[in-house]
């Protein structure tokens, strides 16, 4: 069951999208990034003078080229001439090095700030995205598509900014001197060229893309399988399946490796035919150029300007063509990436949403109905937890325990019904303030690549080293730690996965108790914990739960025979509630769970006793996350 489907690789019917499509996406793409420039538009006003600056100084180098070629050429030369001519020729070229490089150093800030800002906004939607989109993410594929999408940035206003709008003025100068100078045909063969060029070009290129985004989406897809593979290196070798998951990595890369070779195919396809439409119109110009020079109507100064300007003209209008196919790759490159940010967000701030100010504590589930994927999954479940007070939710597996944990911290919102605390609907409440009220230890803490200490101040970032160990204490973890030839700096690698699975718990009952929240949820907190690892915890959890709310999800009941209130739920149900005493008396389905833990505790090890009957929920199976 998924909540949200995986974007994958689009299928051939829209690979084939025609120019106007194409011509589409790129103002959409222009129009996200209009934002980004705006905020440095002076250094873009200044590059942009100094591209202009530069490309003005490059057409005029062959001007002078002709007057020296031609004051060379003549009977009586004036050595003067020549030698200002020569001075203002070196004088232009370094000019056209010199602004663009002014060019590109104002605008280096300008490109890296876009990249910088459209990378982080994904970054920032992704956190705010619901956990339906994270239950069926593949972190791997999200991370390339990121990367490529960056990349594309950077490259795309390299090319918008700094290439085309030059290089189509420098066409029109060259184009209108060729005109206003020389006969009609030099312009109409030097247009037919670039309209043929183009049209090939555009062609081409719109056939070669399908080959593009089928090598992006295998290389997402062996990126993807790679992380998650090493990710799970425990489960591959528990089940010697090394051999395995190499196999499908090299699927992938295989259909990459098919992909790659008909790109790269096609790609020589292009060139060679730019290369013979270039040819055909520099080889019919100089033709003309030399007939206009025999006849006497043109002079060799003319013919070296002629040749000159074709260089000059032909060489950019070569770039273009690999602009064109990079302005293609970047549009497909970033497709995935701003499809990112286009995800709606479900669980959003109400308009005008106000911080959540938690004075007492009080909980309240109203009437509260819930559905995933079409299943439901809570039925009318409505209690209220006294402030400072502890109630535990206990039930089958998939009765809607968990379920309840994620409401309140509204990863989902509920169908119908409420969620309040202190009275505040927590939909009205901004998501931040809601969630930092709340300290939340999960059945399977999962930790950062990072020390152990900066797991732990993950609570409270920042905090004080002395903060940090008061915390680890009550998680019964200090001592631990401080036996360890790095203490705190200890990293905890992948994961956390140089931790076993209690001291990760331990960990995050620390990082938890950090945060100093006014509310506390844990659940099935110490199931990874020793016995005497466990009861130290407790009586820590127990001291500062006195004057916290708290609830516990807990599947040993052994650990909540204190609490003030036990919710037993049953197919999304609450069918009982009340303490344990009272429970155990009523010999409803709480006594038959503890019965049948108790006699576990006692029995010799063997085949696991059954559920009692219609203990099971009708929801049993569904995703666990969501309990």
């Amino acid at each position: 069951m998924r909540g949200l489907e995986r974007r994958t690789a689009d299928p051939p019917a829209e690979s084939a999208r025609d120019t106007t499509a194409s011509r589409g996406r790129l103002w959409s793409i222009v129009k996200r990034l209009a934002p980004y420039l705006w905020e440095y538009r002076l250094r873009v006003a200044v590059a942009l003078v100094s591209l202009t600056a530069a490309k003005a100084a490059g057409v005029a180098v062959p001007w002078v080229l002709k007057d020296i070629i031609n004051q060379l050429d003549s009977r009586k030369p004036l050595l003067i001439v020549p030698v200002a001519l020569i001075a203002a020729y070196g004088a232009l070229r370094f000019a056209n090095a010199l602004f663009g490089e002014l060019r590109d150093l104002v605008f280096a800030r300008v490109k890296q700030r876009a990249v910088r800002r459209a990378a982080t906004d994904v970054f920032r939607h992704l956190h705010a995205l619901p956990l339906a989109f994270h239950l069926d993410r593949q972190t791997g594929a999200v991370a390339r598509d990121i990367e490529r999408g960056s990349r594309g940035i950077a490259l795309l206003l390299n090319i918008l900014l700094f290439h085309i709008i030059p290089t189509v003025v420098e066409i029109a100068l060259v184009a209108g001197i060729l005109i206003a100078k020389f006969r009609l045909e030099f312009a109409l063969i030097t247009f037919m060229t670039l309209a043929v060029y183009a049209l090939f070009t555009l062609i081409v290129t719109e056939w070669r893309t399908v080959f593009r985004r089928s090598m992006n989406d295998m290389d997402s897809r062996a990126n993807s399988h790679a992380v998650e593979s090493l990710l799970n290196y425990e489960t591959v070798k528990f089940f010697a399946n090394e051999d395995y998951e190499w196999g499908r990595y090299d699927s992938h890369l295989a259909q990459w490796e098919d992909a790659a070779v008909r790109n790269q195919s096609s790609l020589a396809v292009l060139n060679t035919g730019q290369s013979a439409i270039v040819a055909f119109g520099v080889g019919a110009l100089m033709l003309l150029a030399a007939q206009g020079v025999a006849d006497h109507r043109m002079n060799i100064g003319d013919l070296v300007l002629v040749n000159a300007f074709l260089i000059q003209l032909f060489m950019p209008l070569h770039f273009l063509g690999a602009v064109y196919r990079e302005i293609k790759h970047s549009l497909t490159d970033m497709e995935k990436m701003f499809a990112l940010i286009d995800v709606p967000c479900t669980i959003a701030d109400a308009p005008g949403a106000g911080d959540l100010v938690v004075s007492e504590g009080l909980v309240r589930f109203e009437h509260v109905d819930f559905s995933y994927g079409g299943q439901p999954l809570l039925d009318d479940v409505d209690f209220t937890v006294a402030p400072r007070s502890t109630t535990a939710i206990v039930g089958p597996s998939g009765s809607g325990k968990s379920t309840i944990m994620r409401l309140l911290v509204r990863f989902y919102d509920p169908d119908s019904g409420s969620i309040r605390i202190d009275g505040h609907d927590i939909r009205a409440v901004t998501q931040h303030s809601l969630r930092r009220s709340l300290g939340v230890v999960p059945q399977d803490p999962v930790l950062f690549n990072d020390s152990l200490y900066t797991n732990i101040a993950y609570g409270r970032p920042g905090a004080p080293l002395e903060e940090v160990r008061a915390a680890a204490s009550l998680a019964h973890l200090d001592g631990f730690i401080t036996g360890l030839p790095q203490g705190y700096e200890t990293r905890v690698g992948e994961r956390g996965l140089k931790l076993s699975g209690g001291e990760k718990q331990r960990v995050a009952i620390a990082r938890a108790l950090l945060k100093e929240p006014q509310i506390l949820l844990f659940d099935e907190a110490t199931s990874a914990l020793d016995a005497a690892s466990e009861r130290a915890v407790q009586e820590g959890l127990t001291l500062l739960a006195g004057h916290r709310t708290t609830i516990v999800v807990a599947h040993r009941l052994a650990t909540i025979q204190h609490a003030d209130q036990i919710l037993v739920m049953r197919a999304g149900r609450i069918v009982e509630r009340g303490r344990h005493r009272e429970l155990i008396a009523q010999g409803g389905l709480y006594a038959q769970l503890w019965a049948l833990q108790q006699e576990g505790d006692h029995a010799p090890a063997g085949p696991a006793a059954p559920v009692p009957s219609g203990a099971a929920g009708a929801d049993d199976g569904l995703l666990e996350a969501l309990g």
